[in-house]
């Protein structure tokens, strides 16, 4: 069964069991990078707000060996976990009173997503963008969010210079940023930590991971102003700082590193054999210099 195939028959078994009230469509959606994906949206009478389930990753599954019939019952789960309970009123949407307190920014690559910026506020940084969203809902499968369009900066009358200024703001608060030793991260993942475990604060490292706390979009951490000065009095040295993906970034000692040129090549060759198109930042090291007070290139 081909991919189109696939879509198609999840759409038509939904549909067989949901129930009146609602409606199931594929949504092809134009994502980060440029990268197109096709999802699954159930719009409920009355809600103005749906989830979109992508199913690339569902697709993977059935060529694993799962059927049809368990992707179908894991996808209306999901559904019913994550769809919102009530309307998010139009009138907060377009009342920027009733959204500036939940206006964030993301970090994505310039280049790669020249078209979608045509579309949208942003702020040029470093080879990078600034966009920002309104953070509707945090859950533990991620955010629900509303893109800032050029069209709401006419709608709620204010420039892109204030979004940023509110997004300083919120995102630290909202999201706040999550910074520990590659170390804790690996053993996070393996759930085995060795006898010879040394605490965090005992051990000298040579690699760190920062993001924010739910790790979605977390690479934006690196405009957190006094966090990024906090890192810097941490190691007491300048550092480089490798974008690992728009999730999360590593930071590396100038004393641990080898040469910036040696960095950024290993980033994109990363990129190029482990990180999902979608998910890539940019190619090349940063530098974080503590008495400019600012990450350059």
């Amino acid at each position: 069964m081909t991919y189109y195939q696939f879509v198609q028959a999840v759409e038509d078994r939904i549909k067989e069991v949901v129930k009146g009230g609602v409606s199931v469509r594929i949504h092809t959606a134009e994502k980060n990078n440029g990268t197109v994906r096709k999802g699954i949206t159930l719009t409920e009478q009355d809600i103005n707000i749906s989830p979109t389930i992508y199913l690339e990753e569902y697709y993977r599954q059935f060529q694993s060996g799962s059927s049809l019939e368990h992707i179908t019952s894991d996808i209306l789960r999901l559904y019913h976990e994550v769809r919102f309970q009530k309307s998010w009123g139009e009138e907060k949407i377009n009342d920027y009173s009733h959204v500036k307190e939940k206006i964030i920014y993301r970090l994505v690559n310039y280049e790669a997503n020249g078209k979608m910026l045509r579309n949208v506020p942003h702020i040029s940084y470093l080879d990078l963008a600034i966009v920002f969203c309104v953070l509707l809902e945090v859950t533990k499968y991620g955010t629900a969010t509303m893109a800032v369009r050029n069209e709401h900066l006419d709608m709620w009358g204010v420039q892109k210079e204030e979004l940023y200024r509110q997004a300083s703001i919120n995102t630290s608060r909202l999201l706040p940023d999550d910074f520990c030793a590659m170390s804790a991260v690996i053993e996070e993942l393996t759930k085995e930590p060795s006898e010879q475990q040394i605490s965090f604060e005992e051990q000298e490292e040579d690699m760190y991971v920062l993001s924010n706390r739910i790790h979605s979009y977390g690479a934006a951490a690196i405009l957190y102003k006094e966090r990024m000065e906090g890192i810097g009095m941490y190691l007491k040295s300048n550092y480089y700082v490798l974008p690992s993906s728009v999730h999360e970034v590593i930071v590396i000692p100038e004393k641990a590193a080898v040469k910036k040129e040696d960095l950024s090549a290993m980033v994109a060759e990363i990129n190029r054999t482990q990180v999902e198109a979608e998910e890539v930042l940019s190619d090349r090291a940063y530098y974080y210099d503590r008495k400019k007070g600012r990450l350059c290139m």
